[in-house]
């Protein structure tokens, strides 16, 4: 399928990309004594982690249902995302208490140097390119897990941005600049991970998506024969709906002309929620 491929490429280059940004704060931060750079390097390695199960849960979440999982593999993005942001919070304890240790000790000295600026300026560039192009075959699919990916990368940005600050501020002999601003990567994380286990969890536990209800009942209101409707659900698993509900048609339709009407309503649905969408249409008589 094409759309499966696309996906584990995209997040393949996402792990490999994770990978070399450990390995350049992980050296440069152990070298420059950077706490700063050090906490990006801590992050970077859960990036890795979480590229991984990305790349992992996308190339599973588009099996066919089968006997075991009858509605498909679609919910181990969202278990995948959820994980991902326990990830991000655990992250945060170390960068906070060695943050909150080096200001009360005042052993914050660090050596700055250019390969300080290099590795944090690279890491933007990296991080701006693949939450890009992550979130554009998100946007594709409708897949959590990429967007997950791509909203993580790009909050990254914003960390690595704060790090420079501190950097700048340490090359004029303010140290303490470089744990205020791992606190500020560590605050960023947070905000990250609360937003995305938030989802995860919403769709873990079948909660509505916003707005899909009112989408739903627009579409089979233009149906013609429908004469109303009821016992409507709607649900996100990964990246396709499910969506259940019963329609009443003329009583005296034969069944294959009701049967029509349901088709009807089917279609419209796939054509304007997405063809990969598990549709179920249950007829009754209008009385």
């Amino acid at each position: 399928m094409e759309s499966a491929k696309e996906k584990s490429k995209v997040a393949f280059l996402s792990v490999v990309a994770a990978t070399l940004l450990v390995a350049m704060k992980g050296i440069v931060g152990i070298l420059t004594g950077s706490l700063g750079i050090l906490s990006e390097a801590l992050h970077s390695a859960l990036d890795l982690v979480a590229a991984a199960l990305t790349y992992v849960s996308v190339r599973i979440s588009d099996r066919p249902a089968d006997s075991d999982h009858n509605f498909g593999h679609g919910k181990v993005e969202n278990l995948t995302a959820l994980a991902e942001a326990l990830l991000l919070f655990a992250t945060c304890a170390w960068i906070v208490w060695e943050a909150i240790s080096r200001l009360v000790s005042g052993a914050s000295n660090i050596d700055v140097t250019i390969w300080s600026y290099a590795v944090v300026i690279i890491s933007i560039i990296v991080d701006f390119t693949r939450s890009r192009a992550l979130m554009k075959t998100a946007k594709k699919y409708k897949s959590q897990a990429l967007e997950a990916d791509a909203i993580h990368f790009s909050t990254d940005i914003l960390s690595s941005a704060v790090v420079l600050l501190g950097l700048i501020c340490a090359s004029f002999g303010e140290y303490w600049a470089d744990s205020v601003a791992a606190l500020g990567v560590a605050a960023i994380v947070v905000w990250v991970s609360a937003r995305l286990s938030m989802r995860a969890i919403n769709q873990l536990v079948d909660k509505a998506p916003d707005g899909l209800r009112r989408r739903v009942i627009e579409i089979i209101r233009r149906v013609d024969g429908v004469k109303k409707w009821h016992d409507l659900r709607v649900r996100l698993a990964g990246a396709d709906y499910e969506i259940d509900v019963n329609i009443h048609v003329d009583r005296n339709l034969s069944i294959i002309d009701a049967h029509k009407i349901a088709e009807q309503v089917e279609l419209e649905l796939r054509r304007n929620l997405g063809g990969n969408s598990m549709i179920n249409v249950h007829i009754e008589p209008d009385m």
